[in-house]
């Protein structure tokens, strides 16, 4: 749940990078959300609200974390348009899968190591 609310918190923020697990943990809490709309939809109205809402909700989200994740693989954020050339999405599935780059890239310094070097100097010292 903490990397679903670190992507709602860079809502738009379409620089630096993401970590595999904040995209695929947003992707999962949006697409519950998804579900849920859906049934709550069929059971009060004939017509999908909540649905439309929830999509209209996320799709800049969306965005930004898929952009951030590309940066994370060393690819640039234009990649994303790969999606609307058919099956050659695959290729962004792929990308979405891969592990980080190691080390910094220009797109910022890799979200793993974040926060390490406090760790390694407390077990130095």
């Amino acid at each position: 749940m903490d990397y679903f609310l670190q992507a709602l918190r860079k809502f738009g923020d379409f620089k630096g990078r993401a970590r595999r697990s904040e995209y695929w943990y947003f992707t999962l809490f949006v697409m519950i959300f998804a579900i849920v709309a859906i049934v709550i939809d069929g059971i009060l109205w004939e017509t999908p609200i909540l649905y439309l809402l929830v999509v209209l909700a996320s799709i800049v989200p969306s965005l930004a974390v898929a952009v951030r994740r590309l940066h994370d693989t060393g690819h640039s954020g234009w990649y994303y348009l790969i999606a609307l050339i058919p099956l050659a999405g695959i290729l962004l599935l792929v990308w979405f899968v891969q592990d980080s780059d190691p080390g910094p890239n220009k797109w910022g310094p890799n979200p793993k190591e974040v926060g390490n070097d406090d760790i390694i100097d407390h077990l130095v010292s």
